[in-house]
């Protein structure tokens, strides 16, 4: 799993859909994903930290969680299928863990409200993320390219008994 940060809301350029942004710790591969404008309204108050005056439905169901002294651990983005992304709240009471079917921006929202971190699932990644710096890419790239032309046989078998079992 990768853990993953909102990086913002944005507007697709052509339907005018809010798409929420996720960008993984190295700022390397951004995750969108298409939310409704509800939820778009809910992760830009998280984001701004904005409180209502009343709470609203992700409030609510904290405020739900809190009492029955429920927490959520983290959330996790765990696969896409006909390009809809599914995910789940991590949550425990006690010793208690449930992992509870969610839509993501639903879960984005939440985990923003309470500092929970968003792990999304590497087959997901590698699926939907689209490079942010490809420069950087091709560069590490280029690097273990070099790396394994520059590595001899008798290296390759030195570094595989400093790393492996002693079996």
């Amino acid at each position: 799993m990768i853990e993953m940060k909102v990086a913002g809301i944005a507007l697709d350029a052509v339907t005018r859909s809010p798409i929420v942004l996720l960008k993984d710790g190295t700022d390397r591969r951004a995750l969108p994903i298409y939310i409704g404008q509800d939820q778009a309204r809910a992760i830009i108050g998280a984001l701004e930290r904005q409180k209502p005056p009343r709470p609203l439905t992700h409030d609510l169901l904290l405020n739900i969680l809190d009492e029955w002294e429920i927490n959520l651990e983290r959330i996790i983005i765990h696969s896409l299928q006909d390009n809809t992304f599914y995910a789940v709240l991590c949550v425990n009471q006690g010793e208690k863990k449930k992992e509870i079917d969610c839509r993501p921006s639903d879960a984005i929202a939440m985990a923003l409200r309470t500092g929970c971190p968003i792990w999304v699932m590497e087959e997901v990644v590698a699926d939907a993320s689209i490079p942010v710096d490809r420069e950087a890419d091709e560069q590490e790239k280029e690097e273990f390219r070099r790396f394994l032309a520059d590595l001899s046989p008798e290296e390759l078998i030195k570094r595989g008994r400093l790393g492996g079992s002693n079996s």
